[in-house]
């Protein structure tokens, strides 16, 4: 199984340079759509319910001091199956030209980083997980 890194290397590599929220969106999206597309998850590492949308922490880890990224220090597209490129392919092809604070709005308009975040407060920490089943069950239903 490929790792949320060479996940975010491809859509680099795919749609170029962009912020750091923007491409933890589109990983989260491409991780939902391939759950819901294929029941399997596209790499194992957990996805939490941040205060600004779904968030893969590890990935997280790699980029908290850039604002904009064109590559990561790890990961290789190389390790991605083509279904899980055809995956990501239709995800970029869709929210890719989307900006990162729509992207945000639209999580929080999602029953996924809904549900995991409960009755939290705005913008209060949360490790919450926003769990492979949740996220399934709810974009196989649109």
């Amino acid at each position: 199984m490929a790792s949320v890194f060479d996940v975010a290397q491809y859509i680099l590599e795919k749609n170029g340079e962009m912020t750091a929220m923007k491409l933890q969106k589109l990983v989260y999206y491409s991780q939902a759509w391939n759950i819901a597309w294929t029941d399997n998850a596209l790499f194992p590492e957990r996805i939490e319910a941040w205060a600004d949308g779904p968030v893969c922490p590890e990935l997280f880890q790699l980029h908290k001091h850039s604002f904009k990224l064109a590559k990561l220090s790890k990961g290789s597209a190389s390790r991605l199956s083509g279904q899980d490129k055809k995956t990501i392919d239709k995800v970029i092809a869709f929210y890719g030209d989307k900006s990162p604070q729509w992207l945000s709005d639209l999580t929080h308009m999602e029953a996924p980083w809904r549900d995991a975040r409960g009755a939290l407060p705005a913008r209060m920490r949360s490790q919450r997980e926003i769990t492979p089943k949740s996220m399934g069950e709810y974009y196989a239903s649109l």
